[in-house]
């Protein structure tokens, strides 16, 4: 008798079938793949008109710097922002995810976003994974309930609602600057600076870290984007005509080797092989 199978439709979310399989080569000696270090400071501070948020531009592959310009600063809602750390492919993914749905959200109900629903949809995103989507994250907004930064860390998507983050490989060197200097009503550009220094001292003092600095100030007003507002890193021995290669390889000997057996060519086809 033959028993029919019933298909089930896929589930949605993230599959752990593969985490079995690796358990299983594990106990064979097969060694799975090491994780690549990650290196990024981020920081973000309130001040008296609203968030600043500051971040470095050094991408890496393990040792390997991959770019040396990217952008950290992810946009969320005209409101929020969010500097990613972590992975670059799941800062990228988490954050345009969320920010679809933030603003399919303003269709909905015809209002500005405010920065706890951006903090609950990163942090149930983070918490269902278990840690499997490297993502931490310091988010920050003005909405109609005044400033707010958090900060969203991984792998269990816990959060944290301080006056001054820091996260990322540097966020050692970039909170002792915050720790040392903050004080409650900085102005915009005094917050600026603090930002600025933060960031200076990871891009020091961490080797994950370096390039730029890209800060982004965000009040009731709307939001400001600077984009390397400093570079304390520039190229200093570059050629102003560029690399220039020869374009053509000299030859600097040539030497023909005749084979010593003669070799014949037959043309055609021959006798069909049997068995």
């Amino acid at each position: 008798m033959s028993k029919s199978v019933i298909e089930t439709p896929p589930k949605g979310g993230f599959s752990f079938d593969l985490c079995k399989r690796n358990e299983m080569l594990a106990k064979k000696g097969v060694n799975p793949p090491s994780f690549r270090k990650t290196g990024t400071t981020i920081v973000g501070l309130i001040f008296q008109d609203g968030v600043i948020l500051g971040a470095d531009t050094r991408a890496t592959e393990g040792p390997i710097v991959c770019d040396k310009n990217c952008e950290k600063i992810h946009y969320m809602a005209p409101n929020i922002y969010c500097c990613g750390a972590g992975t670059a492919a799941d800062t990228e993914a988490v954050t345009d995810m969320v920010s679809s749905q933030l603003q399919l959200h303003r269709y909905h109900t015809g209002r500005e976003s405010r920065v706890v629903t951006a903090l609950t949809l990163l942090k149930r995103h983070l918490f269902n994974y278990q840690g499997y989507v490297s993502a931490a994250l310091v988010l920050g907004g003005v909405d109609v309930t005044g400033p707010h930064l958090h900060t969203v860390n991984i792998p269990h998507g816990s959060t944290d609602t301080l006056p001054f983050a820091t996260m990322g490989s540097g966020s050692l060197a970039a909170m002792a600057v915050f720790e040392s200097n903050y004080r409650e009503g900085l102005t915009r550009d005094e917050g600026i600076k603090l930002v600025t220094e933060a960031i200076c001292s990871g891009i020091f003092n961490d080797l994950g870290s370096g390039s730029n600095v890209d800060i982004c100030v965000i009040t009731k007003g709307g939001k400001e984007y600077l984009r390397n507002h400093l570079q304390p890193n520039p190229r200093t021995y570059t050629s102003s005509k560029g690399y220039s290669f020869p374009k053509k390889t000299e030859v600097l000997l040539t030497k023909i080797t005749p084979l010593k057996e003669k070799v014949e060519i037959i043309e055609g086809g021959g006798d069909v092989m049997e068995e």
